[in-house]
């Protein structure tokens, strides 16, 4: 189908795209576009104007700031997967990006439109979940940051306000020595994730110091599996206390049912994908 018509504006500076925002309440803003087109095209959306970010310079960059990460809203899945400072300092983040749908959406797709368009199944919620990662907006009114699950609301919601803009994502360097793994098992048609699982995991000792296990596909909104986390704790890392913690992974969750997965299969591949990335978490861990 063809979308309806609508204006198209591309700004180069963020302060331009906030006044065409504010011009337009009921504009769109265009990241990679990669879902936000197939929706203009069903018709599913019909917004009077178009205000495209991929002119912007100050919302692609991947910069390390003290013990923290800056990675620009535009910047695509293909530049966090092969980024070398992402690889040494967040390992975790391109493990994601290189699970996300194929070679030519990881070109277009963004970070910043990913979040923004808060799919329950996306990939990168799980891990920026066990990463307490923070979300950056910008308004006319200044900036603000929100931790990621106070961002995610629900299916296709966030807490962006009219007006408001996702600047960047902000991710921690990660602790020496922890181990990262994210295990994902996708619908094959769309390759978004029935249950995407990202973990980290300290381990000293033989014994577990911290672990951290996002969860996204399974729910209505991404989660930390924090029965999982609370029952890992301390304990040895083996596969009897891996294994026992995953039994956990949907606990007081309503898991999602649908023509792809049943709620109680979709449980199921949450404890077992969970139960494999703790293993590999484990074995990656100096």
């Amino acid at each position: 189908m063809i979308p309806s018509s609508f204006d198209y504006s591309a700004p180069e500076t963020i302060s331009e795209a906030l006044k065409l925002l504010a011009a337009n309440p009921a504009g769109k803003l265009l990241a990679g576009g990669q879902s936000l087109i197939p929706i203009l095209k069903l018709r599913l959306a019909a917004p009077t104007h178009l205000i495209d970010l991929g002119r912007v310079p100050d919302l692609h960059f991947i910069a390390e700031e003290g013990e923290m990460i800056r990675i620009g809203a535009m910047t695509t899945h293909h530049q966090i997967e092969t980024s070398e400072l992402l690889r040494a300092k967040c390992p975790l983040l391109p493990k994601t990006a290189a699970s996300i749908g194929d070679v030519q959406v990881r070109n277009r797709g963004t970070i910043g439109g990913s979040v923004a368009h808060a799919d329950p199944a996306a990939d990168y919620p799980a891990a920026l979940l066990a990463l307490g990662a923070k979300v950056q907006l910008v308004s006319a009114k200044g900036k603000r940051d929100l931790g990621i699950g106070e961002f995610l609301v629900d299916t296709m919601t966030t807490a962006l306000e009219p007006g408001e803009i996702v600047s960047e994502i902000q991710v921690p360097v990660e602790k020496k020595g922890a181990g990262v793994a994210y295990r994902t098992l996708v619908q094959p048609a769309s390759g978004f994730a029935i249950a995407g699982i990202g973990v980290r995991l300290g381990v000293s000792g033989g014994k577990i110091s911290f672990a951290r296990v996002g969860i996204t596909g399974v729910a209505s909104n991404p989660y930390r599996a924090e029965a999982v986390e609370a029952a890992l704790n301390g304990k040895p890392a083996n596969a009897e206390t891996f294994a026992a913690a995953a039994k956990l992974a949907a606990e007081g969750v309503d898991a999602l049912s649908d023509i792809h997965a049943s709620a109680d299969y979709r449980a199921h591949l949450a404890r077992v994908e969970t139960r494999l990335a703790l293993e590999e978490a484990a074995a990656n861990a100096t």
